[in-house]
């Protein structure tokens, strides 16, 4: 069996050292649509040096995203064909605001392996620290799809009650036709984001945008909209894939605000509102 539960979750946790700047910072800005008026004051605070802010979700690509899934994927008890793979969720703690220029160390070890029958979810966790503490801890679900039905435990439910009501904004974002080749400059380069071939292969007519930049474009509108620009409210940051996005369509956010959180869904305009992004929370203060 490619997977192998018990060797995996008992697999010693892996280390790597991360460090970044901020040009780092800016290119993952940039890859999630920031910068858009170039002039724009609120835009200038995630592409100017001199004013920059760190967006938490840079967590999930800070050091080039090392260990990143990818690394998961070659833990011991894992072996799997990366066409099989989909990133399913992702969880984001963030313990304290990111600085624009840092290192820390990241343990990286799968949290759990559940059994859904028809594919198997590993949850990959990375918490990283500097030498004043935890800066944050990130749980990335992956699907392995035909890789489950070996009777193991099936995990937690990760659907939330959807939200009631109208929502409070509703905002949308377009997609560039390069975003996905912009973004995975930040360190994911699987190709099933930039070879056509590759995308024919996993399923897809033609490549995707990562669920990660959808992710990231996400939390912006949120902070944007919702928090006063102000990226340090954000406590935690939660969801799940629900599809695909092709790179030139329009992303619909519409969020539900409390002082406490806000919840998101996220829709492709140009097909139908179909789903994107699902079960989407920002706990905020």
């Amino acid at each position: 069996m490619p997977i192998d539960a018990a060797k995996a979750l008992a697999a010693e946790p892996r280390t790597a050292e991360l460090s970044w700047g901020h040009k780092d910072v800016q290119l993952y800005h940039l890859g999630i649509g920031a910068g858009s008026p170039a002039t724009d004051p609120d835009e200038l605070r995630y592409t100017l040096e001199s004013r920059l802010h760190v967006l938490p979700s840079f967590a999930t690509v800070a050091g080039a995203g090392k260990p990143g899934v990818t690394g998961g994927l070659s833990m011991p008890g894992v072996e799997v064909d990366l066409a099989r793979v989909l990133h399913g969720g992702q969880n984001l703690v963030i313990h304290r605001p990111l600085p624009a220029t840092g290192s820390a160390t990241a343990t990286h070890r799968i949290a759990a392996v559940y059994d859904k029958g028809k594919a198997a979810v590993l949850v990959l966790r990375t918490e990283a620290a500097d030498t004043d503490g935890p800066l944050w801890t990130n749980d990335a679900q992956i699907f392995i799809r035909g890789e489950g039905g070996w009777g193991g435990d099936r995990g937690p439910s990760a659907r939330l009650e959807p939200p009631s009501g109208e929502p409070d904004r509703t905002v949308e974002r377009p997609i560039r036709e390069d975003q996905a080749l912009l973004y995975r400059l930040s360190g994911d380069w699987n190709p099933l984001h930039a070879d056509p071939e590759f995308a024919k292969v996993a399923g897809f007519e033609r490549p995707i945008l990562h669920g990660l930049c959808t992710y990231g474009i996400t939390l912006k509108a949120v902070v944007d909209t919702l928090l006063g620009g102000d990226v340090t409210r954000v406590r935690s940051y939660a969801t799940r894939f629900a599809g695909v996005v092709y790179p030139g369509e329009t992303l619909r956010i519409r969020m539900w605000h409390t002082p406490e959180s806000t919840r998101a869904a996220i829709s492709a305009v140009e097909r139908d509102d179909a789903p994107v992004l699902a079960d989407t929370i920002v706990e905020h203060t």
